[in-house]
């Protein structure tokens, strides 16, 4: 009966510990909308930050060419996956 016990607790720590551990997000990349998040650079960007974090681009002049793995050309977009801005690459 006692090693019943002992395993039924422990199951049940087990399981608060893994409910209640969660991801830490930094503060740049937090969001809870999707609008929250923009591109994370000026060229050719592969990541997203939060809108206040937004990079400053005026002036700058970038190529015109599709980078690959980048937002280049249509090829990803940017979103709000769990409460952190990510850029979505296809």
């Amino acid at each position: 009966m006692k090693k019943y016990i002992i395993g039924l607790l422990v199951i049940s720590l087990v399981f608060v510990i893994a409910c209640t551990q969660t991801k830490t997000i930094p503060e740049n990349k937090s969001c809870a909308v999707d609008t929250d998040c923009v591109p994370a650079g000026c060229c050719h960007v592969n990541d997203s930050v939060n809108l206040k974090y937004a990079p400053k681009c005026e002036g700058m002049l970038c190529t015109m060419e599709c980078v690959p793995n980048t937002l280049d050309c249509g090829q990803g977009e940017i979103k709000c996956v769990e409460g952190e801005c990510k850029a979505m690459i296809t």
